[in-house]
């Protein structure tokens, strides 16, 4: 299974006369970075909230956005009547012996500190396990968006490798031509080699291994057919989070096409090469999006 990094998921709920809305969106990210938008009454919670969305959603940018509104049915505030009288007879006392009339006083005293306050400064342990379902409930519906991007993903990234194993098949057909001429290349330079000057069995010898190795692409081509099979097979394994692990072996795979071009000495084998490395920037430039 393919996730992609990116998604958007949302989840609402009534909560104890509290409407409760939640919404995720992630982007790409190299680690797990979350920012939140809490209202106050779920500040406590933050660290909860976080190491909830870790667990989830694993990696990548998320922004994270909560609201709490309550509805009219619902008593937003409290009145500390008590505090409000002790205002209130303060006051009074003051507007008699200053003979300032008492007018609006009940506005003054619902502006005093603490006479008016939210019902709850924090939730109560059973509604904010109410509050985690909701919260789980979004970033399931997140997830899900992500496996739908994956899945288009990895049709485009499984295109991408099978391109790479064709083009790595063309190049079979030009190999006996490759090797036809450097062949003729090193009769030719043994023949100019042999008329100009006298040469030393030993030198010559240890020369025609160096230029032999450097021409020789074998290996290149036995390991990148083999980078391409477990690229194929690392990525149908059930593995919500594989990205990294991809990308090192385009690495590796970009390695084997690189001593390719540079080993290649044959012009259709090198217009080959560059395909390769086309797609295989495609490829990886999708493997940014992978969880």
């Amino acid at each position: 299974m393919l996730y992609s990094m990116t998604g958007f998921g949302r989840a609402e709920e009534t909560i104890n006369h509290r409407q409760v809305v939640v919404e995720l969106k992630a982007l790409n990210g190299k680690q797990f970075d979350v920012n939140t938008k809490l209202p106050p009454i779920l500040r406590a919670y933050e660290l909860d909230i976080r190491s909830l969305l870790s667990a989830m959603l694993m990696r990548g940018t998320i922004d994270l956005t909560i609201s709490v509104k309550q509805e009219g049915a619902a008593k937003p505030m409290v009145v500390n009547t008590d505090l409000a009288v002790f205002y209130y007879q303060a006051m009074k006392q003051i507007a008699i012996k200053t003979g300032v009339p008492e007018d609006n006083v009940l506005s003054t005293l619902m502006r005093m500190p603490e006479v008016v306050s939210p019902d709850q400064d924090m939730l109560p342990d059973a509604e904010w396990e109410l509050v985690k379902n909701v919260i789980v409930r979004a970033a399931d519906d997140l997830m899900v968006h992500r496996q739908e991007e994956g899945e288009a993903l990895l049709k485009d990234i499984t295109l991408r490798i099978s391109n790479i194993d064709k083009l790595h098949d063309k190049i079979i057909p030009l190999e006996s031509e490759r090797i036809e001429r450097i062949r003729t290349r090193i009769a030719q330079w043994l023949e100019d080699m042999t008329v100009k000057e006298k040469i030393d069995p030993n030198r010559f010898e240890q020369e025609m291994i160096y230029y032999l190795e450097r021409m020789d692409f074998s290996e290149e081509k036995t390991r990148l057919r083999q980078h391409c099979e477990y690229f194929n097979t690392t990525i149908s394994q059930n593995d919500n989070a594989i990205g990294r692990k991809l990308n090192f072996i385009l690495q590796e795979i970009g390695r084997e096409i690189n001593t390719l071009g540079s080993k290649a000495n044959h012009a259709e084998i090198q217009q080959i090469v560059i395909n390769m490395k086309d797609e295989l920037e495609k490829a990886k430039e999708q493997i940014l999006n992978i969880l």
